[in-house]
């Protein structure tokens, strides 16, 4: 049994200037921003949720600007699993997580747990 739920949101955005685009996205949702440490910080930006209860992220990309959501998830492999039975394609693996897309074409990532209290807030799988 596995454990995922809805992480956040991740605003793609082809641009070089990534602190303008976060300085938009930031504005317009109302969100403070907290700049991410090392190589990380240069393709990404963190929007603060005043509710903590979703990850909004900022991300530079070289395909067209969209909105993704990325499903977080305690075992990643069992999850993809689950999804492809759903209809997903898996496309991408990066780093730990996979870009995959929806039969109705949307991308979205899985991704590893990063929210403390993910424990209380996701479902059950089998």
């Amino acid at each position: 049994m596995h454990k995922s739920k809805l992480a956040g949101f991740i605003i793609d955005c082809r641009t070089g200037d990534l602190r303008s685009a976060t300085s938009f996205w930031s504005a317009a949702l109302g969100m403070a921003t907290r700049e991410l440490p090392g190589e990380e910080g240069t393709k990404y930006a963190k929007l603060t949720d005043p509710e903590s209860l979703l990850d909004i992220e900022v991300q530079l990309v070289d395909h067209e600007s969209r909105v993704h959501l990325d499903i977080e998830t305690d075992d990643i492999e069992a999850e993809v699993k689950r999804l492809e039975k759903l209809g997903a394609k898996r496309l991408v693996k990066i780093q730990t997580w996979w870009v995959m897309q929806a039969p109705t074409g949307q991308k979205f990532c899985v991704v590893r747990v990063h929210d403390k209290d993910f424990a209380k807030r996701a479902r059950s799988w089998d």
